[in-house]
């Protein structure tokens, strides 16, 4: 009679330690001292800009949609009975990187939340200390692999999406949609998902593309949803290489007629030093293009803290 036989378990491979500075970022584009001086050290430098505003939310009626912007690339988005969050942060550092333009408004002055989309688990879109004061939210939505960084945090619900799957609740959807980008929380977290959020409510959808490079996805995007707003990041694309994992003005005016959406909202520049173009310079070369383009019309640069009714 012959033995079974006794497989021996497969050793799991070795993660491999960052041989550099420069690993630790998925364009190997910084060595510490460019680092330091890019985004540490003129951040230092430079003088925090900007206001809290008491904000003063517009009564909407049914269809309207207010959209305030708090900075970088967080939102508040209001419907009648309905008040959505979008990456919040609050933060006046991550870590060693300074905000250099405060945040729109307070978190004391936001109304009560029924939901927030988090497009993925990067610090600058998922600020656990900015979560865990929030009005009490009701229902966070995220991508897969995110939801264990969600827990006690103050949510009564967790819904963890893959792209194109969507969450409804009411008379309210929300569709998680892809992107080009990374999920990945520390060196070797790379389980967790990553995307953008079409919310659709009472006939309007708002899309918010999170972190991306420019790529064939939002013309998938456009033609499924044709969204009436597009929130798109504008910022961290100089040196080139950013651009693997970020857009340009130029590239979000190219994905914005892509998406056929109605009105461009960009976003992510302006509060952090993340990259090596002057702040200044995402807004100023996205209205040249804009101009350029004939879609002046379709452009909202707005002011943080400010609602503006779409």
């Amino acid at each position: 009679m012959s033995k079974p036989i006794t497989k021996r378990p497969v050793p799991a491979a070795r993660r491999k330690l960052p041989r550099s500075f420069r690993d630790l970022t998925p364009t190997k584009s910084f060595n510490p001292r460019t680092f330091f001086h890019e985004m540490v050290w003129k951040a230092l430098l430079t003088k925090r800009a900007g206001n809290h505003r008491r904000p003063e939310f517009p009564r909407l009626k049914l269809g309207e949609v207010a959209i305030t912007w708090i900075g970088h690339a967080s939102f508040l988005i209001q419907f009648t009975d309905l008040n959505v969050l979008v990456d919040p942060n609050f933060a006046n550092w991550l870590f060693l990187l300074k905000r250099v333009k405060r945040a729109g408004l307070k978190i004391e002055d936001l109304p009560p939340i029924d939901l927030v989309l988090l497009t993925h688990a990067h610090f600058d879109h998922f600020h656990k200390p900015t979560l865990r004061k929030l009005p009490h939210p009701k229902i966070g939505v995220m991508p897969r692999g995110v939801g264990s960084l969600a827990k006690n945090l103050g949510f009564s619900r967790i819904i963890e999406l893959e792209w194109w799957e969507s969450f409804a609740q009411k008379d309210w959807r929300v569709t998680f949609t892809p992107s080009k980008h990374w999920g990945a929380r520390t060196i070797h977290d790379h389980h967790r998902g990553y995307g953008g959020f079409v919310l659709e409510h009472q006939g309007r959808k708002i899309y918010h593309c999170g972190d991306s490079a420019y790529f064939d996805g939002f013309k998938q995007i456009g033609k499924r949803f044709e969204p009436d707003v597009a929130l798109l990041p504008i910022g961290a694309y100089y040196p080139e290489n950013f651009r693997e994992v970020h857009m340009g003005p130029d590239e979000a005016v190219k994905a914005f007629k892509d998406l056929r959406a109605r009105w461009l909202v960009p976003m992510h520049y302006g509060t952090f030093k993340l990259s090596f173009e002057d702040m200044d310079e995402p807004p100023r070369w996205l209205m040249e293009l804009i101009h350029k383009e004939g879609l002046a019309h379709h452009l909202k640069i707005m002011e943080e803290g400010v609602p503006e009714v779409f």
